[in-house]
């Protein structure tokens, strides 16, 4: 049985509104009143990655992490609404209202009569939806031959996030591998060019070709249903858990850090891995 569309709900995100609006007033906040949509930036970015570090949180304190951060990020999406109120461009119930529209039309299986009964079926279809959506100019126009494929992709990401959804794109559209073996060639294959620009001394060459490697290695992740971003920020917290079991041993042990031979370092950083 199909759904009905969602009825806006009230909440009490109207008082956040208003604690954002006497914040930018006369009589608020200065630091709040002079912040603008380029210098909100950096906090949009650090609040979203608080949240995913909350979710990955232990358990007995992801539940608590997970609301705060979730506060955060949602306050700056207040705060944007509210410049743009000011600028006379949206307000936050116009946000809602778009989303909601969005979200409902990108869901025909859910509110219409479209079947999708697999999460890559829902995918399929949310690609066509998008693909038909930024084919329409803002004008209403059909402005599909003018719109480059890759163009969607925002500048701003994370370089290995921004890898992934690029070669996803083009891979859509058949610009891709077939089998596990090509992709594995081609990394070796850039491997092996990286190193011909490092015994040649070419340090522009071995920027570039260092890049590819990269960009390989996020394409290779990305056939292999493997998001880059996820794996090497795993990886980071992996590195920071068994550095500081070093760090502690060798304090354990009444030394310094920067005094203990390579040899020592390589015996704990073994003995971390064992843990």
């Amino acid at each position: 049985m199909r759904q009905k569309p969602l009825k806006r709900k009230e909440s009490d995100i109207t008082r956040l509104e208003e604690l954002m609006e006497r914040l930018r007033g006369p009589g608020g906040c200065p630091w709040d009143a002079e912040q603008t949509f380029e210098s909100l930036v950096p906090f949009i970015i650090e609040e979203a990655y608080e949240v995913v570090a909350a979710i990955e949180a232990p358990e007995e304190v992801r539940a608590a992490e997970v609301q705060d951060e979730a506060g955060d990020l949602l306050f700056q999406v207040i705060f944007i609404c509210r410049l743009a109120t000011e600028a006379g461009w949206f307000d936050l119930s116009d946000v809602i209202e778009t989303t909601m529209e969005k979200m409902v039309r990108r869901h025909p299986h859910v509110f219409g009569d479209t079947v999708a009964e697999t999460p890559e079926e829902v995918l399929d279809q949310w690609a066509e939806i998008k693909s038909t959506e930024s084919a329409i100019g803002s004008d209403g126009t059909d402005d599909k031959t003018d719109t480059p494929l890759l163009a969607s992709v925002p500048a701003a990401l994370p370089s290995l996030l921004r890898a992934h959804k690029l070669s996803k794109k083009a891979a859509r559209v058949g610009f891709d591998w077939t089998e596990t073996e090509q992709v594995l060639d081609k990394l070796t294959e850039e491997v092996e060019e990286f190193k011909e620009a490092v015994r040649a001394g070419d340090e522009s060459n071995m920027e570039e070709e260092l890049g590819d490697i990269l960009f390989t290695l996020v394409n290779t992740g990305r056939f292999l249903k493997i998001n880059s971003e996820e794996a090497l920020r795993k990886s980071i917290n992996k590195f920071i858990l068994r550095f500081g079991h070093i760090e502690q041993r060798i304090k354990n042990e009444g030394k310094e850090l920067s005094n203990t031979p390579l040899e020592r370092l390589e015996e704990l950083w073994q003995e971390a891995k064992r843990k």
